[in-house]
């Protein structure tokens, strides 16, 4: 089944990326952004399961639209 998602926010001007959006039914947020390939930053990263991936957002995105609760 699908999540239902809603925008909660971009600091993109073309509307390209990066976002932030809210899983209407589990509050879980879902996060679009450049990913993450440089083996030097991925090395650094740990407890990493191989379904999971990075992306990289800028700080304005979360301070401006992440949900404060």
């Amino acid at each position: 089944m699908a999540r239902r998602l809603k925008m909660l926010g971009t600091t993109s001007e073309d509307n390209d990326c990066p976002t932030l959006y809210e899983d209407l039914d589990t509050g879980e947020i879902i996060v679009q952004g450049d990913k993450l390939n440089d083996p030097a930053d991925l090395a650094q990263l740990a407890n990493i399961k191989e379904r999971e991936t990075f992306v990289v957002i800028p700080r304005e995105l979360l301070v401006r639209f992440a949900p404060k609760e």
